[in-house]
């Protein structure tokens, strides 16, 4: 579903969002994508378990835990952080997932670096059994492939597509899909990460580039500033964002828009991934450091 936004944009630019959170109630977004085809591999498998990792407030890891729910499957979360094995019920992510039916295995940051190492992962199947494993975030071919489904034929009216980038999944499948008269901008929630070639691994070489300079400080990290662009924007369009993604996107659009580094009469497609379920662990950080909240 896209969605144009009412409001008030110089150069004649209009600016529509394709409503991906509202896929699901549970595995919105990109995540929804990025599962969708590992389902039926890890089906086809024979699989019944599957074996992801995942932060504290990871969108990925409630996503996982509740498509394992709807779809059959046992799911067990790998959880950076030794620190919260006795925090899940102060932790909205984490409480849901464990209420999906999802068994956690928390380990110390050294430990999670490890996460894509054979022999880390060898032992994890020797604990779990023949598990079908999805990497942190969910990104691989088959979530590629996912993701080259969020642009149909009815947005082919735009002139530029834009999406928040954290491993490069999304994007990667978007640029593929997107047609040549479109240009693909990604604008990522991290900092130097090196972006580029990961995307290069599963992206065709085309019209797309990297927006830096609105991390905000980092992935997971956010600023008053941020916090009061997402309150605006709520009231002003009536669409509520996420703190780590969506909201980076959204400002860094709508701040380059004011700049005038968009073209006249650019007609801009932003991707809302989803990812709200973390709002409520955020306002807990921002109660905890006295800072505003994100409103709902």
């Amino acid at each position: 579903m896209n969605q144009e936004i009412d409001i008030q944009l110089p150069h004649n630019i209009t600016l529509t969002v394709k409503r991906e959170d509202l896929l699901h109630p549970h595995i919105s977004g990109n995540k929804f994508r990025k599962l969708k085809y590992n389902i039926l591999q890890a089906k086809a498998e024979g699989k019944t378990a599957l074996l992801t990792f995942g932060g504290a407030y990871s969108n990925h890891i409630a996503a996982a835990a509740a498509a394992g729910k709807e779809y059959g499957f046992k799911t067990i979360g790998v959880i950076r952080g030794e620190e919260l094995v006795n925090k899940i019920g102060d932790n909205p992510t984490l409480s849901f997932a464990k209420g999906c039916g999802m068994t956690f295995n928390f380990v110390s940051r050294e430990a999670y670096r490890q996460k894509t190492d054979p022999v880390f992962i060898e032992a994890l199947k020797a604990k779990y059994g023949d598990v079908y494993i999805l990497s942190e975030g969910g990104t691989n071919a088959l979530a590629i492939q996912g993701c080259e489904e969020i642009l149909t034929p009815e947005d082919d009216v735009f002139t530029h597509v834009c999406v928040a980038v954290g491993t490069g999944g999304t994007i990667s499948g978007i640029i593929n899909s997107a047609n040549p008269h479109q240009q693909v901008l990604g604008f990522p929630v991290l900092k130097g990460a090196g972006l580029s070639a990961d995307i290069l691994k599963f992206a065709q070489i085309g019209n797309w580039q990297l927006v830096e300079g609105y991390h905000f400080g980092g992935y997971g990290k956010v600023t008053p500033e941020l916090i009061i662009f997402m309150n605006d924007f709520f009231e002003k369009a009536g669409i509520l964002l996420d703190p780590v993604y969506t909201a980076k996107l959204f400002f860094g659009v709508i701040d380059r828009v004011n700049k005038g580094l968009f073209p006249q009469g650019a007609r801009i497609l932003l991707i809302h991934t989803g990812g709200l379920q973390g709002i409520a662990g955020m306002n807990n950080e921002l109660i905890r450091k006295k800072l505003p909240v994100i409103k709902t």
